[in-house]
């Protein structure tokens, strides 16, 4: 495995994806004993707030016998202005690796570009790889580790989850149905990229999409930092609303799948949401043991 951060799933090969699944499941079910991150450190940047993403790593960084260092961008000299390439050079001086939360991709690039340690990307508004490694690894508990032509449905808002889905899509061979209103479909260069590589499907019918699909997955309408847009949003997302009418569109073990913070009543229904399809607490504790497989594979 020659990549060295983790900013992007297209960044690895699928053998080396896989790897990170088949070690999170191995953590998961306590095949690996010890603590193989002992006397590291994680430098933990935030610039978006967080629950899932900064207990995952920093409990994760304590099983695994290492210490993470939580910085918040308002209370360190990021806010004031300090360049990310000094940012960079003096942490690396200091930790082990870099987990960064932030709102531009390209400030993530600009880190791993100047670090000599690991970055991983904990989200941006272009990506959210981790959480998509915890999506797979449940996808995989549920219906086995072969991936290749599973039918996926993501309802919803073009943003960092679609674009993620798309990658993870182009690596695995998905099948990938996207159903997004008109005018905020996923980045052009990421859907194009997915559809050279395996077969995707970019509807404005979330019935079309969910037909026959075994996962079926949305996310937030209204992202953080675009609060200003939420009453026009929310206005022209309802018809994309995964109900249950949508999930029986699906085969007859779909799951469901969220990121969360979930919105009960705008982009999936409380009878969804909190019924027997649901997997979102499987999705949202693994977390936890993708990201302790990545930062293993890249700090170990």
């Amino acid at each position: 495995m020659s990549t060295r951060h983790f900013l992007d799933i297209s960044d690895y090969s699928r053998e080396d994806l896989q790897g990170f699944l088949s070690l999170a499941h191995q953590l998961k079910s306590g095949q690996v004993a010890g603590t193989p991150l002992e006397r590291k450190s994680l430098a933990m940047i935030f610039y978006k707030s967080s629950t899932r993403t900064r207990v995952s790593f920093e409990v994760g960084m304590t099983q695994l016998g290492g210490h993470a260092l939580f910085i918040a961008s308002q209370t360190s000299q990021m806010g004031r202005g300090e360049p990310i390439s000094d940012t960079a050079k003096v942490l690396s001086r200091y930790v082990d690796g870099i987990m960064i939360r932030t709102f531009d991709h390209a400030e993530v690039v600009e880190l791993a570009e100047h670090s000599s340690i690991p970055v991983i990307n904990g989200l941006t508004d272009l990506l959210h790889p981790c959480q998509l490694m915890a999506d797979l690894q449940t996808v995989r508990e549920e219906f086995g580790p072969e991936l290749e032509g599973m039918a996926v449905a993501y309802l919803g808002d073009g943003n960092n989850m679609a674009n993620s889905w798309l990658n993870a899509a182009a690596a695995f061979g998905l099948d990938l149905r996207l159903a997004i209103p008109e005018g905020f479909d996923p980045d052009p260069a990421i859907l194009a990229r997915a559809k050279e590589a395996t077969t995707v499907t970019l509807t404005r019918d979330p019935m079309e999409a969910a037909a026959g699909a075994r996962v079926i997955t949305t996310d937030t309408w209204v992202s953080m930092g675009q609060e200003e847009e939420a009453q026009e949003k929310i206005g022209i997302f309802q018809p994309y609303q995964v109900t249950q009418a949508v999930m029986d569109q699906g085969s007859e073990d779909a799951i469901f799948l969220h990121c969360l913070p979930a919105y009960r009543g705008k982009e999936v229904s409380a009878e969804v949401i909190d019924g027997p399809q649901s997997r979102i607490l499987d999705e949202a504790e693994n977390r936890l043991h993708a990201q302790k497989a990545i930062m293993m594979e890249l700090m170990g």
